[in-house]
């Protein structure tokens, strides 16, 4: 338990995982106890003072103010001992250390979005350092999410219009897995991300390294695995949601009103920043979200552009 994980919880990777466990776990042995004397009294009950007879008529039983008593004072005394520990976990939780390192989160359908203080935006994957406090404030730009790391013990909502914030301190080097844990449409399941645990002189390279140029292909290429662009749209000729994207360039596509277009290059860039402009007949309208487009900067639509041409 604790450190290296239970049954129930999986390895405690922050600095303030231990507390939530213990908390969890006191509440679990609780329970437990509870259950087994219940259940234990009422099979005891239902054996020992059984009808052995229909002509048995037990005596009345006889009030028990001892009894009333310990039924009253001990439950009030756990509720208290479970609401003060409960509320100190929960101003740790809540209050993030002044030196913290702050991050940007953007829940969108259906990806996480990071901005770092230097203007590095990522998708679905978060970088940060060691030992090092980090503060995210979050923010929904389309319905509710909510950012879940069960490693970090770290869960809260992502609300639309509205600013929430979290913070954690990783202890240990590796990859944890971002989930979405608040229905937010038909991908919700597919909302995946991935933190990344580094030492500090690490995670200030990899910082560095963002603002190097790369080529457009490769810059595109990522941008579609990080997007997953590809859960809705086929690149090997199969049909998904999306129209499939292979051999795009250069066709011409009948669209839902039965006009024709080119897929040209004005088309291509047209249809990621405003997929509802032209919707290509059989596929249902409304299903990509603009957001997707919003959220590229200007070379990584060109980069994303030249990929989908490059795509047979």
């Amino acid at each position: 338990m604790g450190e290296n994980g239970s049954v129930f919880l999986p390895e405690a990777s922050s600095s303030f995982a231990s507390e939530v466990d213990a908390l969890f776990n006191f509440v679990l042995a609780v329970s437990t106890v509870f259950f087994i004397a219940v259940v234990g009294t009422m099979i005891y009950f239902v054996i020992r003072y059984r009808r052995r007879s229909h002509s048995f008529v037990p005596a009345p039983g006889k009030d028990s103010r001892l009894l009333e008593l310990v039924s009253i004072v001990f439950p009030t005394i756990l509720v208290l001992i479970l609401f003060t520990w409960g509320f100190q976990v929960f101003i740790t939780l809540s209050t993030a250390p002044p030196d913290s390192y702050e991050i940007r989160v953007r829940g969108k359908q259906w990806f996480w979005e990071f901005e770092y203080p230097n203007g590095v935006v990522t998708v679905n994957e978060m970088y940060v350092p060691l030992n090092k406090p980090v503060r995210l404030k979050m923010s929904a730009e389309d319905v509710l999410h909510s950012f879940f790391v069960p490693e970090f013990r770290v869960k809260h909502d992502v609300i639309p219009n509205r600013y929430t914030t979290v913070w954690f301190e990783a202890t240990k080097a590796g990859e944890y897995r971002i989930y979405c844990t608040e229905y937010c449409g038909t991908q919700h399941s597919a909302m995946l991300g991935m933190v990344h645990a580094v030492p500090e002189a690490e995670f200030n390279t990899w910082l560095q390294n963002q603002d190097q140029d790369i080529p457009l292909l490769d810059l595109g290429e990522r941008i579609f695995s990080q997007y997953a662009c590809n859960a809705c749209h086929a690149i090997d000729g199969t049909r998904k949601i999306g129209p499939q994207l292979n051999g795009l360039a250069g066709i011409t596509r009948t669209l839902d009103d039965g006009s024709t277009v080119v897929a040209d290059d004005s088309y291509i860039r047209e249809s990621i920043l405003d997929p509802n402009a032209k919707v290509v007949d059989g596929f249902a309208p409304g299903l990509m979200p603009a957001a997707l487009g919003a959220s590229l900067t200007p070379r990584q639509l060109d980069g994303l552009l030249e990929y989908i041409k490059s795509l047979e």
